[in-house]
């Protein structure tokens, strides 16, 4: 794994006007990577999904701006990966085989995109890049 870190979200309640904000060092642009954003939520957030947007400043200075949805529970309304109590965590993988096109310092903010603001229920947001395995 390159980089992992997580969030807390004061409140479980998260205002797009506060992102959780992560910056990594890359020296290596020839791997591929897979990126993870990792969320807990508390058992009343209200949805079945997460929409966020993600800005990824280069070290070059570019922007990217994606949005992304998280699928939160299923369709019988069970809550999708692992919990423990009134917490649930999931990985959710967002981008795989990404190579870093320069090294240097990247800047990842992830913005919560829903209608609700501040959206309640999440405690934790938190993002993952780990080294794809050699496939053959």
């Amino acid at each position: 794994m390159l980089f992992e870190q997580n969030q807390k979200i004061e409140g479980a309640s998260w205002s797009s006007k506060s992102p959780s904000v992560f910056e990594i060092d890359i020296k290596d642009t020839v791997s591929g990577y897979d990126f993870y954003v990792n969320i807990r939520n508390t058992g009343n957030y209200g949805y079945s999904n997460l929409y966020l947007f993600v800005n990824t400043r280069f070290p070059n200075g570019q922007l990217v701006k994606d949005t992304i949805e998280c699928l939160m529970a299923t369709p019988e309304g069970e809550w999708i990966g692992s919990g423990v109590g009134d917490l649930h965590d999931q990985s959710v993988l967002i981008k795989r085989a990404v190579n870093f096109p320069v090294s240097g310092r990247y800047r990842f903010e992830f913005i919560q995109a829903m209608r609700e603001d501040p959206l309640e229920g999440i405690a934790d947001v938190g993002f993952r890049v780990e080294q794809m395995e050699n496939r053959k």
